[in-house]
Parts: structure tokens; C-alpha cells; sequence
């Protein structure tokens, strides 16, 4: 049995949960969020707790059971407390600008990268060289997150690019000189 999988989802005050066989609908007080789940899993209500069962015990089912419970403890944290990455920028005249909804890029090209925010995705720039990106669906504000950090990767020379927060570039030695 999946040590994820067996762990009951508990579910706040305020937010409510329906379930229509493999579609799964929270609602919170942040948004909402629906998921249609695979057919091999199969949800339970209960008093302030959703627990996740499958079918039978297949590899596969076995994997989308932890699958399935982590997917629907996130849809539920997400509409309460919400999801963000921090972002930071690294490197001289690399800068940021939050233009209406987008985040607007200088990262050493000759022209501006603008980056604008899907549904559901806000931006805050709170300096020049930090991007916090925030929703309630941890799987796009991740996604949007890797899509803004592969414009300009961190370089492991000079280590200029952009980075997550806390993330650790590992640094080369440039060319040794005569």
C-alpha cells in the first residue's frame, strides 16, 4: 500500500469538496479548482477527511494512488493558502518590471522579454531583481516559474542568470592563463 496513498486528505472549514466519480471539484475561499482523476482511483467522503482507494493492485494503480492523494492535498491547501516561487535575478543591468499583469525582463539581450501571466497567475516584483509568482494551482505557478527561469538559466561561470531563491549555481573555473 502506498505510504502517500493511505494518508487521509484533511479538509479545512470553508472548503467544500464534490466529488462525481473521477472528477473532483474544491472550492475554497481563494477559487476553485477542478481535476478529472483516473478511473483506478476512487475518492471518500467523510466527516472533514477525503480519503483516496484503488481499484485493484496493479503497478500503475499503485502509483496513481499516491499520485492521486498528493494531486487532491494540493488542490485543497491551494484554495486556502495559495502557492508561490520566489525568482531572483543575478547579474549587472538584469532587472525586472511588473508592467500591468506581465513582468517585463532585461536579462542582457538587446531587447525586453515580456512575460505575461496566464489565468490564474499573479506577479509581484518587489525589486528590481526578485519575481514572486502566485496562485492556487501549485502545478502552474511551477510551471510558469521553470518557463520565466529558462529565459536566461543561470550561467556557471559568472553565475549571472535567474535563479530560484536558495537555489545553489555550482561555479566553474574560467581559463586557466599563461
Amino acid at each position: 500500500m502506498s505510504r502517500i496513498g493511505k494518508k487521509p486528505v484533511t479538509v479545512p472549514s470553508g472548503v467544500d469538496v464534490t466529488i462525481d466519480g473521477s472528477n473532483v471539484t474544491v472550492k475554497g475561499s481563494k477559487g476553485e479548482l477542478t481535476r478529472d482523476f483516473n478511473e483506478r482511483v476512487s475518492f471518500e467522503a467523510g466527516d472533514g477527511e477525503l480519503t483516496v482507494n484503488r481499484l485493484d493492485d496493479t503497478r500503475e494503480s499503485k502509483a496513481l494512488h499516491g499520485l492521486s492523494r498528493a494531486l487532491l492535498h494540493n488542490m485543497v491547501v491551494g484554495v486556502t493558502d495559495g502557492f508561490s516561487k520566489e525568482l531572483e535575478i543575478q547579474g549587472v543591468g538584469y532587472r525586472a518590471v511588473l508592467k500591468g499583469n506581465n513582468v517585463e525582463l532585461q536579462v542582457g539581450f538587446s531587447h525586453l522579454v515580456l512575460v505575461e501571466a496566464p489565468e490564474g497567475i499573479t506577479f509581484e516584483v518587489p525589486e528590481p531583481t526578485k519575481i514572486k509568482i502566485s496562485g492556487i494551482d501549485k502545478e502552474k505557478v511551477g510551471q510558469v516559474a521553470a518557463n520565466i527561469r529558462k529565459v536566461r538559466p543561470p550561467e556557471p561561470y559568472k553565475g549571472r542568470g535567474i535563479r530560484y531563491v536558495g537555489e545553489y549555481v555550482r561555479r566553474k573555473a574560467g581559463k586557466a592563463g599563461k
